[in-house]
């Protein structure tokens, strides 16, 4: 029964890698990077730094273990800002990122751009 179950499971995991290299390759088209950036392991977590405004360091923070997941959150949310949704979304990337990152993008949300401005809410940017 295992034995047979190999094959499939081959088919799954290697359609799942295909779906999420284009799902990143489309992200960072999006966000004026050439997709191919995504693929480089390193240089492609520097560049998503660079698409949600954080300084490149934090790749290095959310490799701590533990201790990553707040960062992993925090560049979650930033990922929704910086292409115009709300804190909702970036949750659910953070717990179902598959499922969200494939809405991101192949829907119609556009990169805001330069970080997607302020992380504050609109309440504070009009009382600074």
């Amino acid at each position: 029964m295992e034995e047979s179950m190999a094959p499939a499971m081959a088919i799954a995991w290697l359609v799942t890698i295909v779906l999420m290299c284009a799902t990143c390759w489309s992200i960072f088209t999006k966000a004026g990077e050439p997709g191919w950036k995504c693929l480089v392991p390193v240089y492609g977590a520097l560049v998503f730094m660079k698409i949600v405004g954080r300084p490149w360091w934090w790749a290095l923070w959310m490799c701590v273990p533990f201790l990553g997941l707040i960062p992993a959150l925090i560049v979650s949310l930033d990922l929704a800002r910086v292409f115009g949704k709300n804190a909702a979304f970036g949750v659910g990337i953070a717990l179902l990122g598959p499922v969200f990152l494939a809405i991101l993008a192949w829907g119609g949300a556009e990169y805001q751009g330069n970080g997607g401005g302020s992380p504050q809410p609109e309440q504070y940017r009009k009382a600074a």
